[in-house]
């Protein structure tokens, strides 16, 4: 029945190709940086006086087909300078193009071309773009640029609080966010247990947030997608940039293997704070920081082939007097093929190797701990240009993983502790899709596609058993969830199907031109996450453990819709983007109360399934150009879940009543602002505002043996107090720059200037002098100075 489905849908797009004019010939080909050779995504290649365009993919190819004739051809791109060609065609032509950036020879000049503007007949919507050049310039804790931290100011994505790892996008939770580098997973994308981001900003090339409408290429995660490219490195010249800061710093170098043909990159990044601590003696056997390299290489073989190798490799360290150690941290490896069939097929073919590592050292109870995962990615992805009004992306997926929950070994015979290994989990996902996008009037722009994706849950393990299949009991005397005790167990074999999965996700987004500087857009997609990260806290930590869907645990089936409002004002100076959406998701996990998640090889017997819904208004207003520019964005929104019982006698988690999620910011304010002062100094501004992260305090105390013991009330009904911040940065880039090889500059940043105490957690203890309960606020960052300098050659 599937595949009958999926050739009636192939049947559809290809009949139409007939309706297609064959005196059309194709102009395509690359476009880079005119300084150092790099591909550039997202270029925008137009053709006025036929009002179409298209722009550049992931490697900076373009494809185009257009009528015989002499045609006048603009390239823009945000932040280079716009060039006019006329080219005449009458056979198919491949034509390069180079483009330099805007400032690169006046600093003083202010660029007013409208490269900005929202593309109001693209039926893309939910995505959000972000250049380098804007990350760095935002004030940041510590001086430390930091790409995670720039999307926290978009609107629809909130932080999972103070100081911690992970983003919320839409109401969704962390583990929701596909985090893809260089198309390798992530899976802890933060340094320091939330600080800082894994994202080396000088290697990164382009950075992308999907909150919605996502493409049918992408999968395996209910909230978001973040793709993010890392630079090919320069293939003209060598060069080397970085920057030194209070607590970290970084460096890379790039330049070519074979001049104009090959190219090198690498760059690292490390903090040093630690090194501080040894100057106490309390404190120097103390250490906590983290380091992280990246790597590229690229090759072009032909004009029709080039080949790229990157990786990734970070780690954090964090030790207590030699007594407890914990290490963590991902390496990703990619071997990637593009070859160009013809000017209108292009193909890319990967190889990806993807590790999370997380290991613990407990010298006082004498043991260490073991886990992660691992898998093993190919993909082979295609990408059609049928025709100016038709295009197609196809291609095949599979991915194997690797979990291990976690090894604990003994550090010395004496511990008393025997090895132990937790049951490994295999599974292997595999996946096929189309998209496609079809102009269908000079209004009306559609994109729809489809996924199909399978998951199979692999041996070997031993898989328990229970009385009417279920492994949570609910105990009707006292109204609380316990353990199931296994009936019986059955060993699987390694990669025997233990359980499988199949969804259909299908993809659907539409864009009406109301005129040329307004749109209305909606979207559709239905995304299948069969990867679970157990964790029963609002921000995840290192050591939350991923596990795959099983016969117990399902997979989480998201489905979203979104309807837009956009507009160019005063012919892009201006934009305003206005979006509301609604989003449900079977199969949410929840946990009930008192679950033990470290190290259980029964994880099945603490969790329930439940489901989540979650729906907003997201409101964005950017000023494009001048001297002075930014955005102010806005979100309204509510994140519930509801875990109801299983049978008429169950009262289900919180009385079987929706409840807010740790994620549901009902209010949630960013404004940021850039000021081009002169060539010499620049300013830039945050503020952000939250509603305060849900909570759940005590509503009564009772005392027993002479304790004050707190009774809490329904799950989620507090709130910690609002969190917001002002945040401001000053950039001296000195005028003896001018006509020198070596630049520099210094930025001097606060954070968090008028020195808010934010909560990241409320404790509750025992007041020794009363005996009462009393809340205790945790707060992480007061007012944070800070200095940095960045150069580059």
């Amino acid at each position: 029945m599937i595949t009958k489905k999926i050739s009636f849908l192939l049947i559809i797009i290809f009949t139409t190709l007939h309706s297609f004019s064959q005196d059309k010939f194709t102009l395509s080909g690359t476009i880079k940086d005119s300084k150092n050779n790099e591909t550039l995504i997202g270029v925008n290649i137009y053709i006025p006086a036929l009002k179409i365009g298209t722009t550049t993919n992931e490697y900076g190819f373009y494809s185009i087909t257009v009528p015989r004739g002499e045609h006048q051809i603009e390239i823009s791109y945000v932040g280079y300078q716009t060039i006019q060609q006329t080219i005449t065609l009458n056979q198919n032509t491949k034509n390069n193009f180079s483009i330099s950036e805007s400032g690169e020879e006046l600093q003083e000049v202010v660029i007013t071309d409208n490269k900005k503007k929202i593309n109001i007949k693209s039926p893309e919507m939910s995505v959000n773009k972000l250049s380098i050049s804007t990350i760095k310039k935002m004030p940041v804790v510590l001086g430390e640029v930091d790409v995670l931290k720039s999307i926290l100011l978009l609107p629809g994505v909130t932080n999972a609080g103070e100081g911690a790892s992970g983003f919320n996008v839409r109401g969704g939770g962390a583990d929701q966010n596909l985090i893809l580098l260089d198309e390798a997973t992530i899976f802890n994308s933060s340094h320091v247990f939330g600080f800082f981001s894994v994202f080396n900003p000088d290697a990164i090339k382009d950075l992308k947030l999907y909150k919605g409408g996502i493409p049918a290429r992408f999968g395996g995660r209910a909230s978001s997608v973040l793709d993010i490219y890392q630079k090919d490195g320069s293939s003209k010249d060598f060069h080397m940039n970085g920057g030194i800061g209070l607590v970290s710093s970084r460096l890379l170098l790039e330049g070519p293997i074979v001049k104009d043909k090959g190219s090198f990159l690498i760059g690292g990044r490390g903090s040093y704070a630690h090194l501080f601590l040894k100057l106490s003696e309390d404190n120097k056997d103390n250490s906590a920081y983290f380091y992280d390299l990246n790597a590229k290489l690229s090759y072009k073989l032909n004009d029709n082939n080039n080949l790229y190798l990157s990786g990734y490799f970070g780690r954090d360290v964090f030790s207590l007097n030699k007594s407890f150690t914990n290490i963590y941290g991902n390496s990703t490896l990619n071997l990637r093929w593009n070859h160009l069939y013809s000017d209108k097929l292009f193909s890319n073919l990967s190889l990806i190797y993807s590790d999370y590592y997380y290991g613990l050292d407990l010298d006082y109870v004498g043991f260490k701990w073991d886990s992660g995962i691992q898998n093993y990615n190919i993909k082979y992805d295609f990408k059609h240009y049928i025709s100016d009004k038709f295009k197609l992306n196809y291609g095949v997926n599979g991915i194997y993983y690797e979990f291990n929950p976690g090894t604990i070994i003994p550090s010395n015979t004496t511990s008393g502790i025997n090895p132990d290994q937790l049951d490994k989990k295999y599974a292997f996902e595999p996946s096929i899709y189309l998209d496609a996008e079809n102009q269908l009037s000079k209004r009306i722009t559609l994109a729809y596609g489809l996924r199909y994706s399978l998951f199979y849950r692999l041996g070997s393990s031993t898989i328990n058993y229970y009385d009417n299949n279920n492994p949570v009991v609910f105990n009707s005397d006292t109204e609380v969830y316990e353990k199931g005790i296994p009936t019986s167990t059955k060993y699987f074999g390694k990669n025997k199907v233990i359980q499988d999965y199949n969804n259909l996700e299908p993809r659907l987004s539409i864009s009406y031109q109301l005129n040329d500087d307004q749109s209305i857009k909606a979207s559709y997609n239905r995304m299948a996450q069969y990867l679970q990260l157990i964790s029963n806290t609002s921000s995840p930590t290192p050591l939350d453990v991923w596990i795959p869907s099983d016969n117990y645990i399902k997979p989480q089936i998201a489905d979203q819709v979104a309807l837009g409002y956009f507009r160019n004002i005063k012919d892009g100076a201006y934009s305003l983007e206005v979006e509301t959406y609604y989003k449900k998701i079977q199969n949410r996990l929840d946990y009930i109360d008192g679950a033990n998640l470290i190290a259980n090889n029964a994880i099945e017997q603490v969790i329930l399934n439940g489901r989540m819904r979650a729906y907003g208004l997201e409101i964005m207003v950017k000023k494009n150009e001048g001297k002075f520019n930014g955005w102010v964005s806005y979100t309204l929104s509510k994140s519930e879940q509801q875990t109801p019982g299983r049978t008429p006698e169950e009262i289900g988690i919180n009385n079987g009543q929706w409840y807010s999620t740790p994620y549901d910011k009902t209010h949630n304010l960013a404004i940021t602002s850039a000021y081009n002062l002169n060539e010499k100094w620049s300013f830039g501004a945050n503020f952000a505002l939250q509603s305060g992260q849900p909570v759940t305090y005590p509503n009564a105390q009772y005392e027993y043996l002479g304790i004050t013991v707190p009774s809490y009330g329904l799950r989620n009904k507090n709130r910690l107090p609002a969190y917001h911040h002002l945040d401001v940065s000053a950039t001296l880039t000195p005028r003896s720059n001018k006509g020198r090889n070596w630049k520099g500059e210094w930025v001097f940043s606060i954070y968090n200037l008028y020195n808010r105490s934010n909560a990241a957690s409320i404790n509750f203890r025992q007041n020794s002098d009363t005996g009462l309960n009393e809340a205790v606020r945790l707060s992480i960052f007061g007012i944070v100075p800070a200095v940095s300098y960045n150069f580059k050659f």
